[in-house]
């Protein structure tokens, strides 16, 4: 069963500076966060974190975010439509 979602969702862009004496591609082959975060707070670089956007969205605009960023609606409980669905 699905129905109407006024429920509000998010969208933050975070920006994450990393400061080394060694080129990204060759500290970070695969972009992944969690290694970049150690690297900064116990490793061998410096980094800073900035909210760069905010901005609030519906159901149906989150649907299609979750699409692109490699997940699917189901992980905040929508359709494809992005209605929720109970």
């Amino acid at each position: 069963m699905t129905m109407s979602n006024t429920k509000k969702y998010y969208r933050t862009v975070v920006e994450v500076v990393v400061l080394s004496d060694t080129p990204y591609e060759e500290l970070f082959p695969h972009d992944n966060l969690a290694f970049i975060a150690r690297e900064i707070s116990d490793g061998d670089c410096v980094g800073a974190v900035t909210v760069t956007k905010q901005e609030t969205t519906d159901g149906a605009t989150m649907a299609k975010a979750l699409y692109a960023a490699g997940s699917e609606p189901s992980f905040f409980m929508l359709d494809n439509d992005g209605n929720e669905v109970i």
